[in-house]
């Protein structure tokens, strides 16, 4: 392997401490995005059951040992009124600052896709924030676009 080489493989649950670091790095950089996102600690993901779970797929980027970028993949029962039973939902996606622009979201999702392809699933799924440019652009760089825009309102403060 050579030193700037970034190898793609399913996380395993040694992996864990720093999948929940990028957790929190997820959820403080999302934090601006939502307002509706309590203030103290939480969590968004059960990475531990995703690790294990025959239905998903934790994926990890790796670069001299470390891991720099994570992302999963959720096989989920589509609406009846869709063409596709199944679909593959993807979060978790997340790379340390200093490998991004490397292509290492690109690397995670390719594994993803094959991941869902070796399963006959066909339709992929994520969720992004519209004020979330970047990460807009790097999911439709890899062939993702814009579909529904999920709207909301906080009624408690509102004059009638």
């Amino acid at each position: 392997m050579t030193d700037n080489q970034i190898t793609i493989r399913k996380g395993v649950v040694a992996d864990l401490p720093v999948l929940l670091e990028f957790e929190q790095g997820i959820i403080e950089f999302e934090r601006p995005f939502d307002v509706t996102l309590k203030d103290e600690k939480i969590s968004y993901y059960d990475i531990h059951e995703l690790i294990l779970s025959p239905i998903a797929d934790v994926i990890v980027a790796e670069q001299n040992g470390q891991l720099i970028g994570s992302g999963y993949v959720l096989i989920k029962e589509a609406k009846e009124y869709f063409k596709h039973d199944k679909y593959g939902y993807l979060g978790f996606m997340y790379v340390i600052p200093e490998a991004r622009g490397q292509g290492v979201n690109g690397l995670i999702i390719d594994e993803m896709k094959a991941w869902c392809k070796s399963r006959g699933i066909y339709e992929i799924r994520l969720e992004v924030y519209s004020e979330n440019p970047g990460a807009i652009r790097a999911y439709e760089k890899v062939g993702f676009v814009k579909q529904i825009v999920n709207m909301r309102v906080d009624i408690r403060e509102e004059v009638t």
